[in-house]
């Protein structure tokens, strides 16, 4: 069977041409979302996709799958002077893509490329002082590969290139047009969207996308001066090296990076017991002459917040390679607490001497905690950011919040699970409503309120300013917006409330490292680590008190949380029940505060837009539930584990 350089296996290359050796191969396990559709369905991807087609009235779709039969199909229709195509088929010297939407008109091909990302004139550029901007660089690249190609098989065309992005300077005509899209699955078992109904006048006269001309860019991408720093080998080059490579089943010899740190095609221990090979490693190696003792030593790709790339080239790998003055001197630090040169510096230290404890700054953190005001409130909120938006006047990718849970602590210890708040009702925006449950919570008593990172604050800052601008259609307003200001704080508006909520993570940062979280400040690597080197709480949940003694809204009376894997406790995220058919996910960005909620978005994107029975439902709801509650008890068990140390 031939092989071609598609658009997916291009884009691979871009990140890391070494992966294109590794992709699709079974003894090499992509770690990555199994489920690109559920990936593409929490994004707005597929919805978008499908949206973009009513735009071009008209329009033919291939549909064949065989590679040779749609090329042929496509070339058919572009014996037309003038035709729209929906997933054209073009196939040049060792290329192959589909073309989201291909116009004709006469010798013009509109190639258009439909992104499920937002623009907006005000906000947005592609190209900065130092040449294309990173944010934008890798749905660039695509459109530029395909115009590429498309110019190869048609040599006599003259091709221009669009982005097709949603519009966040426009707002949504009508209520209910996210759902004319809905998820449905053929006999094949092939997930596809479904159009319910056609457009209205209206939706089709106030397009929630935009088509934006990317020629300029393409060209500076074409003569590699995209960047401020040239790769010194054109686009044309570094293509056709990557299809030759692939083509042959030769890998790319890739320099190490930081990149390296997201690599998909690291394996578990599990999976080198099982015989699977780890691409990583198979670069480490070529490029470092390791042995497998040496991938038991941290490495600079582990240090939080480091210029890694400088050390790597410079040949210092191993944080056993650092010293001191490489770390750099004391930078300047208004907080109380490590700054981040301390940070970094206590980290390399621990792996040198191979310290396992972690460290504590007690005395700080004992005057944080001495100034809590019981009973505690520990508080997560999950939500959404739909592509196409549920309602009238609302914009693309407008954050809505439908998720929360709520744990509380007494001053005496007790710990509950008080109070939780799920609205999945459809096509609903339910962010004042969600505000008011909150504030029912909260108003009981007037405890200290926690959140872990920014994501809280900004999201009920971001309500705030929906209803400033809503306020005629929120009898309530005045209340909704003095609680948001109560609780949170604004470096913009230089307020801070009168309850403001204290960030947890902020205080992981400045008070606690523990060498089991390997740098990441994220609360899903600092509660197995706090687990692990906590006595108290191991004690304490590795019995069955969880939904006795301590009251739970959704987990069954006498959970535990502790248990082992050999001397280690096992990450109690993995002691989870499975959610419609796969883990929770949590891998949709490298972005610690992302990435945690990806789970939770996927599932309510299939709450909203696919049809299902309501055991289906039901189950996903339960499992959102679950989740939601136990991200809340990994807060109240990072506190409990903090308030043993201080006490001893």
């Amino acid at each position: 069977m031939s092989r071609y350089l598609d658009k997916s296996r291009f884009a691979l290359a871009i990140e890391c041409p070494a992966k294109l050796f590794y992709t699709g191969k079974e003894e090499y396990p992509n770690q990555k979302i199994d489920d690109a559709f559920l990936e593409a369905l929490a994004r707005g991807g597929f919805q978008i996709g499908t949206l973009a087609k009513c735009y071009f009235p008209g329009g033919i779709e291939v549909e064949e799958l065989d590679l040779e039969d749609a090329v042929n199909r496509t070339n058919d229709l572009l014996a037309e002077e003038n035709v729209t195509i929906f997933e054209a088929a073009v196939r040049f010297e060792d290329f192959f893509i589909r073309v989201d939407v291909l116009v004709k008109r006469g010798d013009l091909l509109d190639l258009i490329e439909v992104k499920a990302k937002s623009w907006s004139d005000a906000e947005d550029k592609f190209v900065g002082r130092d040449g294309v901007m990173s944010d934008w660089k890798p749905y660039l690249y695509d459109v530029a590969f395909q115009k590429f190609v498309v110019q190869g098989a048609f040599p006599d065309a003259a091709v221009s290139a669009f982005l097709m992005l949603t519009n966040k300077d426009t707002v949504c005509p009508t209520d209910g047009l996210n759902q004319k899209f809905r998820v449905k699955t053929n006999e094949g078992g092939r997930n596809y969207v479904e159009i319910r109904g056609e457009l209205t006048v209206e939706e089709r006269d106030n397009p929630i996308l935009r088509k934006i001309s990317v020629d300029d860019v393409c060209e500076l991408i074409f003569d590699d001066t995209d960047q401020k720093v040239p790769t010194g080998r054109p686009f044309a080059v570094r293509a056709r090296e990557y299809a030759d490579h692939y083509v042959r089943d030769e890998q790319i010899v890739t320099a190490i990076s930081k990149v390296c740190k997201a690599c998909e095609f690291r394996t578990t221990a599990e999976d080198r017991a099982d015989g699977k090979l780890d691409g990583y490693r198979q670069c480490w190696r070529s490029n470092l002459g390791w042995g497998e003792a040496d991938f038991d030593s941290p490495t600079v790709l582990e240090v939080w917040n480091l210029a890694k790339d400088k050390f790597l080239s410079a040949g210092k790998v191993k944080l056993s390679d650092l010293m001191k003055d490489d770390i750099g001197p004391e930078d300047e630090y208004s907080q109380t607490g490590l700054s981040r040169k301390q940070r970094q510096w206590i980290q390399v230290e621990k792996a040198a001497t191979n310290d396992r404890t972690p460290f504590v700054n007690v005395e700080e953190l004992r005057k944080e905690i001495d100034g809590w005001k019981y009973p505690l409130h520990f508080i997560d909120f999950e939500t959404a950011t739909p592509a196409i938006p549920f309602n009238r006047g609302r914009r693309p990718y407008e954050g809505i919040a439908f998720q929360f849970s709520h744990h509380v602590v007494t001053q005496e210890g007790k710990v509950a699970h008080v109070g939780q708040h799920l609205d999945d009702r459809i096509s609903t925006f339910p962010n004042y409503d969600f505000v008011r449950a909150l504030r029912n919570e909260l108003d009981t008593s007037p405890g200290t309120i926690f959140r872990y990172a920014e994501h809280e604050n900004s999201i009920l800052n971001m309500i705030g300013r929906q209803i400033v601008a809503d306020r005629g259609n929120v009898p309530d307003h005045e209340e909704l917006l003095g609680f948001i200001n109560l609780i949170t704080q604004s470096a913009k508006e230089k307020r801070a409330g009168g309850r403001n909520m204290v960030d947890l993570k902020n205080l992981v940062v400045r008070y606690y490292y523990d060498p089991r979280t390997r740098g990441s400040n994220s609360i899903k690597h600092v509660l197995p680590a706090i687990l692990n080197s906590s006595e108290f709480l191991k004690d304490k949940y590795s019995k069955p008190v969880y939904g006795t003694e301590i009251r739970s809204l959704n987990f069954p009376e006498g959970k535990v949380w502790v248990e082992y894997d050999g001397d280690s406790v096992k990450d109690p995220y993995s002691l989870l029940p499975r959610l419609f058919g796969a883990e929770f996910i949590d891998l949709l960005s490298e972005d610690d505060e992302v990435k945690d909620g990806g789970a939770a978005m996927m599932a309510y994107a299939r709450l909203q837009f696919e049809d299902m029975t309501d055991e289906e439902r039901n189950e996903i709801r339960n499992g959102l539930l679950r989740y939601c509650e136990l991200d809340t008890l990994a807060m109240v068990m990072v506190y409990e584990g903090w308030k043993d140390i201080v006490n001893r």
